[in-house]
């Protein structure tokens, strides 16, 4: 077994090397830019706007909230399925990693790429509504994989192309449901329920894959049930818990937040290290971290956004902000502070204090400097609700895949198999599981960036069909799908005001 861990994290790094090296690293952040750019800054200048359309909506909108009787879930259903799937280890264990590997400076790279990351996420929404199909069961599917086949593969000398880039998408999708979305959370759970109440990380695998066997089973109705009530308690727990942590220390944040721009820059090196490795590794950690926090630029959560009910593909997209906006500015910042606040962290060098061997139980250790067990037990229970919802989130994610490439009848099949990896994942070593997680993230981003970009002009396009339509108030013809069908169907839907914005 060891050889065959050692075979596999020799192979895993030499491709970690090139799908997180630098013109893949540009190429994230090229596609944020210019899907910012193209949108005239839309995060910032319609702020309001989609701040009502999401959180607002939820209070004011019964479209928001209401279950259908169809295939489809609500938008609300379809967000916390999302943030399910991206709240996950991520804005825990992850943030702390980022900040041990590279130093406080990678917290601000993290917010760089949340920043632009927002417009990756709406324009990867918008598309999703645009390009999604109908399965024979009356489910919508939707993805990287439909808007590279229908939207890359509609251009001129593409269609072959567009074919291709879909199948790889699926095929590093279903990997990264096993490392991302299963294998890591898992590990994270066992490894904090071990440290923190002794259990045996066996005995958390058998109980979590029975767990998760009798929700993923019951398919994404069932999940979306269950998400809808375990993501709102959970995410406000946690942003309660951090917030009062961060209130007793906050004669620190000057401290903090200067090290973090001090590591961002230069002027201090991350973990002892010369100046320019220190920033070359606060940029790579954050934005690798803040990928794994937010997805942004995976292609991932379109493919839930895709089955909500929701009949404007820009509304889509605005939720998609929201989604990148709550987990990492909100709740890895959080994070972060709670870390770099603890005194467990050198500001100066990003060096963890002495006699830590698992920095993923740094959180953890950050509360219970000040709340005791208490603390660190807070925290194991948040991991284990943050981690098995994004379990839950991803087996939606892979099942889809795993439709698209080998049809309806072999998602059972998968099912069975995410399953049993459950186990797998608990007893698996962390830091083989955060490494493989990093892989399958790096090999999923580049057929969806290529997509992405391609097709800006769509997004640009559909974008100022809705801002002319409900901004200037102009008679305009809807832009809610590419297929003629489904235009027609939802144009009619929204002419009766079923799901309109307003």
């Amino acid at each position: 077994m060891e050889k065959f861990t050692q075979a596999v994290t020799l192979i895993n790094d030499k491709i970690n090397n090139v799908v997180w090296g630098w013109p893949a690293l540009i190429l994230l952040g090229f596609t944020g830019v210019l899907m910012t750019v193209l949108t005239k800054f839309y995060q910032v200048a319609h702020f309001k706007r989609w701040m009502s359309c999401t959180i607002g909506a939820i209070f004011k909108d019964r479209h928001v909230t209401k279950h259908t009787d169809d295939k489809s879930i609500s938008q609300f259903q379809s967000l916390c399925t999302a943030l399910a799937a991206t709240v996950g280890t991520g804005n825990i264990a992850g943030v702390a990693s980022a900040i041990v590997t590279g130093g406080p400076g990678a917290v601000f790279w993290m917010w760089v790429m949340a920043f632009f990351g927002m417009m990756t996420s709406f324009s990867e929404n918008v598309l999703g509504i645009l390009y999604r199909v109908k399965n024979k069961n009356g489910e919508w599917c939707g993805g990287a994989m439909y808007y590279l086949k229908y939207g890359l593969g509609s251009k001129k000398h593409c269609k072959k192309a567009g074919s291709v880039l879909a199948v790889m998408f699926c095929v590093f999708c279903l990997f990264a449901s096993f490392g991302i979305g299963n294998m890591t959370q898992i590990n994270t759970i066992s490894v904090n329920m071990h440290d923190t109440f002794g259990v045996p990380s066996y005995v958390s695998g058998m109980v979590l894959m029975i767990i998760a066997g009798l929700v993923i089973i019951g398919g994404l109705k069932r999940i979306a049930s269950v998400t809808e009530k375990l993501v709102p308690v959970m995410v406000t727990a946690y942003i309660l818990g951090t917030l009062l942590l961060c209130i007793i220390n906050i004669d620190k944040a000057g401290e903090v937040f200067a090290a973090i721009f001090r590591g961002a820059f230069g002027m201090k090196a991350a973990a002892g290290g010369i100046i320019g490795a220190g920033v070359k590794k606060a940029v790579q950690m954050g934005m690798k971290r803040g990928v794994f926090s937010n997805e942004a630029g995976l292609g991932s959560a379109v493919i839930v956004n895709a089955n909500s009910n929701v009949k404007e593909p820009v509304h889509q997209g605005m939720w998609g902000i929201f989604e990148v906006f709550t987990d990492t500015i909100v709740v890895c910042t959080l994070t972060a502070f709670s870390v770099l606040s603890s005194g467990l962290i050198d500001l100066e060098t990003g060096k963890v204090a002495a006699g830590i061997e698992n920095t993923g139980s740094l959180v953890g250790m950050a509360f219970g400097e000040f709340f005791g067990k208490a603390g660190n037990m807070f925290i194991a229970i948040a991991l284990l609700m943050f981690a098995f919802s994004t379990v839950l989130g991803w087996s939606h994610y892979g099942a889809k895949a795993m439709e698209y490439l080998f049809g309806e009848r072999s998602v059972i099949v998968y099912k069975v198999l995410f399953v049993i990896a459950v186990f797998s994942g608990a007893v698996m070593g962390e830091n083989l599981a955060w490494e493989l997680s990093d892989t399958f993230n790096g090999l999923m981003m580049l057929p969806n960036l290529v997509g992405v970009i391609v097709l800006s002009p769509v997004v640009y396009r559909c974008t100022k069909n809705y801002v002319y339509r409900h901004m200037r108030h102009k008679d305009t013809e809807p832009f809610l799908s590419v297929h003629d069908d489904i235009q027609k169907e939802q144009a009619a839907a929204l002419a009766r005001g079923e799901g309109a914005d307003e």
